[in-house]
Formats: C-alpha cells, structure tokens, sequence
C-alpha cells in the first residue's frame, strides 16, 4: 500500500482513498473515495525547466575545459606555500629596514645626503608651515566652539530642552576658554599680551 505525500493509500484492487481519522475531540473522520485520474497539489512534482536550472548554476560549474587541470593541484598547494614563504620573507625585510631607519644623528660627509632627507619627509599637506597660522587655525576653531556651546547655553536658559551630546559641549564651555588663553587668546578672540 503505497503512501502519498496527500496521505492518499492504493488498496490491493486499484482503489485510492484517504483512511479514516480520529479528530482531536476524539470523534472519527470516514474514509474519503478519490476519483481515478485525480492529483492532489500536494503530489504534483514541481516542473524544472533544466534551461533555467543551468542558468542558474552557471557560475559554480567552475572553468569550461578545465576538469584535465584538476589533476594538477598539488602545484597550487606548492605555490600556496611558497607564497607564504614570500609573504614572510616580506615581512623580515620590513622588520630589518625599520630596525635600520633610524640616520645617525651627526652631520654626513655627503652633502646629497640632507637633500634626499629632506625629499623623503615633506612637511605633511595638512599643516602650514608657518607655527603662527597653525595657532590662528586652532583659535578659530576653539572661539566657533565656544561660540556654539555659548548658544546652545542660551536656548538652555530659555527652557529648550537639549540633546546628550548639545549639554556636554555646555558643560565644555569652561575648558574652551582655558584651551584659548593657554593660545594667548581672550575667550572674546582678542590676543592677549
């Protein structure tokens, strides 16, 4: 008596039905007839286009032609190998030129020498030259600081409600004003001396 994934039972004369049940209140189904022909969606095998099931694989079938070149793995477990070998002689000659960067400090009997030096380590693009201009960048930006946290202290005063974030640069307002006079300047943006 073969079983369907419907439940359905062939008898040993052809019949198909459904068994009879018991309910969960304890009351019994009866047996259900099905008519010959009929299949239930449950038993209907989905269709598989095999077009769209090679489309859909075509990625993970790996290189057309190679499967003569799988015999050759081994060669690509001993480049594997030997580029960890690479990678750490790589990381060895880092190791030994930081070890070796460090000039002596005296000056060179070369005179190219303190040229190249100077070559290799340009100022850095982010920051001026000039000591003073780097020192009015910084107060320009500690005075809009302050002035920030001075209005987020008003709107404070005035009942606003403020953000976690907007009290902290209130309660800032203090170490701002030290930050500039330690510049030199006033919390008013006047220099100081």
């Amino acid at each position: 008596m073969p079983e369907t994934k419907s439940g359905i039972i062939t008898n040993e004369s052809g019949e198909r039905h459904i068994p009879a049940s018991r309910r969960a209140d304890g009351s019994t189904r009866r047996e259900i007839k099905i008519r010959p022909g009929y299949k239930p969606p449950e038993d209907v095998e989905v269709y598989k286009n095999r077009a769209a099931e090679s489309w859909k694989t075509r990625g993970s079938g790996g290189i057309p032609g190679a499967e003569g070149l799988q015999d050759g793995k081994a060669d690509g477990a001993d480049s594997k190998a030997s580029s960890n070998k690479n990678a750490k002689r790589r990381e060895a000659r880092k190791k030994a030129k930081a070890a070796s960067d460090p000039p002596p400090q005296g000056p060179t009997s070369s005179s190219p020498a303190p040229a190249e030096s100077s070559d290799q380590n340009p100022p850095p693009s982010g920051s001026p030259l000039d000591p003073s201009a780097e020192k009015e960048k910084q107060a320009r930006n500690l005075r809009k600081k302050l002035r920030q946290a001075k209005d987020l202290m008003d709107r404070k005063e005035s009942g606003e409600n403020l953000l976690p974030e907007q009290l902290e640069k209130v309660i800032k307002i203090n170490e701002l004003v030290r930050q500039l006079d330690s510049l030199g300047i006033s919390a008013d943006g006047q220099l100081e001396g």
